[in-house]
Formats: structure tokens, C-alpha cells, sequence
């Protein structure tokens, strides 16, 4: 298996939706963060601004007295000046207070403001609130807000750190998804040149997780079930062609050499022509049904379909093949028991073939005093036909393979046919949508056609016997 390459890696369709689900939450959590820092930092600024107007208030409702005294008191227990209050003249000379001169030349009257006032050796942040009262004179009141400032650093900090750790997992998470989607077209695209390069019994791998890719691995691994099957098939028919055509083959090779070293007159010459045109006529009726099969199989006759009363092809059938029971022996019959219900579209020649084949397989495999039954029916508005007889049948184990073509059946061997009977009736089935099931008469065996399931022809064929 092939290393993960980057660039692999970039064109994943994982590897992108990753990405995409990473931006989005990305996006998500930028806003809420946003969001979280504009709210906290708001509550806490107008809490600030809240206190500071309570101060200033009360501060201008006192006398100038009261105020003076109010701003010494306060001095004296602010020794750090961390909320400085002052009462500054008209031309901005200190009266009162903690604070030793105007924060800013153009202050600022009756709304919040900010500025920086030196501790130390630091430049700190304030928040201060300036009214003037009616003598001229200004009160200021302010507020330390440096460890404000500090919370909003630190959580934008942490909004950073948080974003930045969600990126570094997101891509990594990203990359572990995007190269396990790899590893996995790697591992199908494997499977897939050694099918291609002929081994038809691998399948594309799969873990059994119901995901989207295993379903399509599902649904490409049962095609290449069909393939498999349908080249087994192919070679198994080649197989049959070849062996079954040698046999009259050689039987038309023998004829016309012994003809020419032994014939001695007109007459032996004639009989050798008859056999071997026999032999030819056998030949071609094989290939006929091969191309009759492969016609129904193509679906270009479903152009033609038309409603049909399968009663009246089963009576057709009945009447063409009541001579050959006669000479057999056979008993013979119909039973329509579908009340003229038993309506069908398709195409009534390739019908009273199907139908003709079954037939013709029961009265030649029943023995003499036998019974064959052609029953038409229709249950749960579904029609269908039934043929029943006493012969043989056909073991358990074989009546799937009876419907491939060329399969004849250990019992059958020395059975004038080709083999193609039953798989032309199946492909004629398939064509009209109707199911084929083979089941026990008890004794002899059940073809039955019907678009229905196989309990419920088990059911039909028990009521028949």
C-alpha cells in the first residue's frame, strides 16, 4: 500500500468537508467569543460608569462645605489613590481632593472618559466622570481601571490560545480523516487493478460500517458478483456449445466417410443426405435457441406488449400439445380457475413458447398412464400458470441449474433436447416480470409463473397435490 502523499491528502473529499466543518465552528466561535467579550466587557464598563455617576451625584448635592470635607475624608482613606476625587476653580486650580491636577486639558463634562495617570513607574488607566457645578467650579470622581483592562486582555488571550488549540486539532483531526480516506481509495483502487487485470473473484475491500463508501463498495461488489457469474456463465455455455455441438458433429463427419467408402448405390447415398441434414437441422435448431434466448434477454420485444388473457394461451398451448399426450399416453388437462381474470401484458408468442416448453418437458419426462394439469390462475390480483406432473422431477439440489443453459440433468442424458428448454422459459419470465419456481408435486414436479413469492407457491403447489 502506497504512503499518504500531501497532495493526496489535499484533494480528499474528507480532508475538504473537515476543513469546511472546521471553518464553519471556527466562524461559530469567533462570533460567540465576540459576542461573550463586547458583553462582559460592556457589564463591566457600565458598572464602572454606574458608580461613578452615583458618586458624582451625591457629590453636587453636598454644600461647598460638606463637599470639601467629603473630598478630604475621602483622601485620607484612598491613600494609593486608586478612586481619585477632586474639586478643581474655574481655571483649573485644585481646591480638594487626591487628584493634583486636571487629567486633560479639554475635559470632558457629564459623560465617561478615559485617561492615564502615573503611579509609580507605571502609566495606569482611570475611568473618571467631570460635572460642573454652579459656581464655576469642577468636581471630577474616577476609578482605577486597570484591572478591568487586564481581565479584557486575559480573556481575549484565552479566546486566542482556545481558537489556535481548536485550529491545531481541527487540522490534525482534518489530516487523520483525510488519510485514513486515502489509505481506503488506496486500498480499493488496488482491488480494482487486480480485477482489471483479470482476477474476477476479487472484491473491493470493505469494514462493514454502513458508511456511504461502503455502500458503494456494497452495490459494486454484488455488479462484480454478476459479472463473475455472467463470465462463468459465458464460459460454461462455450463449454456446452463445444460439447455438444462435437457429438452430432461427429456424427455428420462419420456418416458422410462411411457414405463415401461404403455407398454403393442411390439409395444408401440418399439415406446418408437424410442423416446428415438431420444431424444439420439439429445443429441449427440449437443455434435458434441460443438467438431466441439472447432476443428475449435484449428486452426490445417489451416494445410490442399487449394485454393478454393467459387463459386463452394456456387453452392454445393445451390444444397444440394434446396429440403428443395421446401418443404418450398422458392425461392431459386445463384448468382455468381464474374467473377471466387472469390479465397480463406481454407478447402472447413468447408466452405460448414458455408456456409450450413446460409442457412439452413434462408430457416427454411423464410415463405412460401419467397425468400433466396446465392450471391458470389468479390470486391477490396477480396472475399466473402452473404446470404439474407425475413424473420423475427434478431433486432439490438442481433446480437452479437446470435454468442455466446447456444443463441437462443425470436422468435426461439420453432425452432428445439441447438443454435450452427451461432457460429460454426463465429468460421469457424475466422479460414479463413474472418469478419462476421449481417445487415437488409429490410425486412428479411444479413449474410455476407468477409475480409472487416462493411460500406462496409452495402453498399453490401443495393445494395441487
Amino acid at each position: 500500500m502506497s504512503s499518504v502523499r500531501l497532495s493526496d491528502l489535499r484533494r480528499t473529499t474528507s480532508f475538504r468537508l473537515a476543513l469546511m466543518f472546521l471553518a464553519l465552528f471556527g466562524t461559530a466561535s469567533l462570533t460567540l467569543f465576540g459576542f461573550l467579550y463586547w458583553q462582559t466587557a460592556g457589564y463591566l464598563k457600565s458598572g464602572t460608569d454606574e458608580w461613578l455617576a452615583r458618586e458624582v451625584t451625591s457629590l453636587v448635592a453636598a454644600s461647598p462645605s460638606q463637599l470639601i470635607a467629603h473630598l478630604q475624608e475621602h483622601a485620607a482613606h484612598d491613600p494609593e489613590a486608586n478612586r481619585p476625587f477632586a474639586l478643581f476653580d474655574a481655571a483649573g486650580n485644585k481646591v480638594a481632593g487626591n487628584m493634583a491636577k486636571l487629567p486633560t486639558p479639554s475635559l470632558p463634562l457629564d459623560r465617561p472618559f478615559e485617561f492615564k495617570l502615573n503611579r509609580g513607574d507605571e502609566l495606569l488607566p482611570f475611568r473618571g466622570l467631570a460635572r460642573r457645578l454652579p459656581s464655576g467650579d469642577i468636581v471630577i470622581v474616577s476609578q482605577n481601571v486597570h484591572q478591568m483592562h487586564e481581565f479584557r486582555e486575559l480573556l481575549v488571550g484565552a479566546m486566542a490560545w482556545g481558537g489556535l488549540l481548536v485550529l491545531i486539532m481541527g487540522l490534525a483531526g482534518a489530516a487523520m480523516i483525510g488519510a485514513g480516506s486515502v489509505r481506503r481509495i488506496d486500498e480499493v483502487a488496488c482491488a480494482i487493478e487486480r480485477i482489471v487485470k483479470g482476477n474476477l473473484a476479487e472484491r473491493l475491500p470493505t469494514r462493514g460500517t454502513a458508511g456511504d463508501l461502503d455502500r458503494l463498495v456494497d452495490a459494486v461488489n454484488g455488479m462484480l458478483d454478476d459479472i463473475e457469474r455472467l463470465m462463468h456463465e459465458v464460459k460454461g455455455v462455450s463449454d456446452a456449445v463445444a460439447h455438444d455441438l462435437r457429438t452430432p458433429l461427429t456424427r455428420l463427419l462419420a456418416g458422410l466417410e462411411r457414405a463415401g467408402r461404403r455407398a454403393a448405390s442411390v439409395d444408401e447415398y440418399a439415406a446418408a443426405v437424410d442423416e446428415a441434414i438431420g444431424e444439420t437441422k439439429a445443429v441449427l435448431s440449437t443455434f435458434g435457441a441460443m438467438l431466441r434466448i439472447s432476443e428475449v434477454e435484449d428486452g426490445a420485444r417489451r416494445v410490442g406488449f399487449k394485454s393478454l388473457d393467459l387463459a386463452a394461451i394456456a387453452a392454445d398451448v393445451t390444444e397444440f400439445y394434446q396429440p403428443l399426450a395421446e401418443v404418450k399416453d398422458v392425461s392431459f388437462s386445463l384448468k382455468d380457475e381464474s374467473g377471466g381474470s387472469a390479465k397480463i401484458a406481454g407478447d402472447p408468442s413468447l408466452l405460448f413458447e414458455a408456456i409450450g416448453n413446460l409442457v412439452d418437458n413434462a408430457i416427454k419426462f411423464t410415463p405412460s398412464e401419467g397425468r400433466v394439469t396446465v392450471r391458470v390462475f389468479c390470486q391477490d390480483e396477480n396472475p399466473g400458470v402452473m404446470v404439474t406432473d407425475t413424473g420423475p422431477g427434478i431433486p432439490a439440489e438442481e433446480r437452479e441449474a437446470v435454468l442455466r443453459r446447456f444443463y441437462r440433468a443425470e436422468r435426461s442424458r439420453h432425452t432428445s433436447g439441447s438443454g435450452l428448454g427451461l432457460s429460454l422459459v426463465a429468460a421469457v419470465a424475466r422479460l414479463h416480470g413474472l418469478n419462476l419456481f421449481i417445487d415437488d408435486a409429490k410425486p412428479g414436479c411444479s413449474v410455476i409463473l407468477r409475480r409472487e413469492g416462493a411460500s406462496t407457491w409452495r402453498t399453490l403447489a401443495a393445494a395441487v397435490t
